[in-house]
């Protein structure tokens, strides 16, 4: 049976969150709102559950689900290694709109999908999310969709797509942004190289306010139609950006 509290109700707060966690432990998911788009989420180390994450949204193991986390500490245990230019990251945009590629730690027990041994990690900048993490440990969400829909920005446009395949539905109140995470893999910072962290998607911050605080650890900005038309082709350039998803 699916359950629906209303989040920003006192009154359900408790109830809410009780729910949430049997459904959790039981392996269930649940839809929950953050500051990007709605995500759906299940337990990070329960690789059924991951699973069944997937299946909901009609993915496969090659699109394995990013990890949300309650803060830094939390993350420097998922990840093999924090480099200095990811702590200038969090610090500036966490809680926030951006997602961290690393190394996983390899001695941890989960099966998110065909990772290549990587993490993708993101702290929400919502209170009761990162309380609910706080509570129930780090959950592998993804965003609250069927594959090629738009994301959900409020919990009626979740139920519609994801239905009966969700356990409990914690409603916000829409999205504050309504624009998905921007996406950026950071392993080639790991170990002491100093290769350019590369921008995945561009959401919610923006590849100007990464350049702000990485400098010339960011990729090339990429050659514009304009650029091309005015300098003729380019030579060598940015490295091509992964396939963008559709991931809170």
């Amino acid at each position: 049976m699916t359950n629906v509290f209303d989040c920003r109700d006192p009154q359900q707060l408790l109830p809410a969150v009780r729910a949430t966690r049997q459904a959790l432990s039981r392996g269930e998911l649940i839809v929950l709102p953050t500051d990007t788009v709605y995500g759906v989420g299940a337990d990070a180390f329960n690789a059924a559950a991951v699973a069944g994450l997937l299946a909901a949204k009609g993915r496969g193991r090659q699109s394995p689900p990013p990890v949300l986390v309650a803060g830094i500490t939390t993350m420097r245990a998922l990840v093999a290694e924090v480099p200095e230019a990811v702590e200038r990251l969090v610090e500036e945009f966490w809680p926030g709109g951006l997602t961290i590629v690393l190394p996983s730690q390899p001695s941890l027990s989960w099966d998110l999908g065909d990772t290549h041994g990587t993490v993708a990690v993101r702290m929400p900048a919502d209170a009761f999310t990162l309380e609910l993490l706080e509570e129930v440990g780090p959950l592998a969400v993804s965003s609250a969709n069927k594959t090629g829909k738009p994301a959900a920005i409020g919990i009626d446009e979740a139920i519609t797509m994801l239905g009966d395949s969700v356990a409990v539905y914690l409603d916000g109140g829409l999205s504050e942004h309504g624009i998905s995470s921007t996406i950026v893999d950071a392993t080639g910072l790991v170990g002491g190289a100093e290769r350019p962290v590369r921008v995945l998607r561009e959401g919610a911050v923006p590849r100007s306010e990464l350049r702000r605080v990485l400098g010339d650890l960011l990729e090339p900005d990429p050659v514009t139609e304009d650029d091309e038309a005015a300098d003729g082709p380019a030579a060598g350039g940015a490295a091509p950006a992964a396939e963008a998803t559709d991931d809170a």
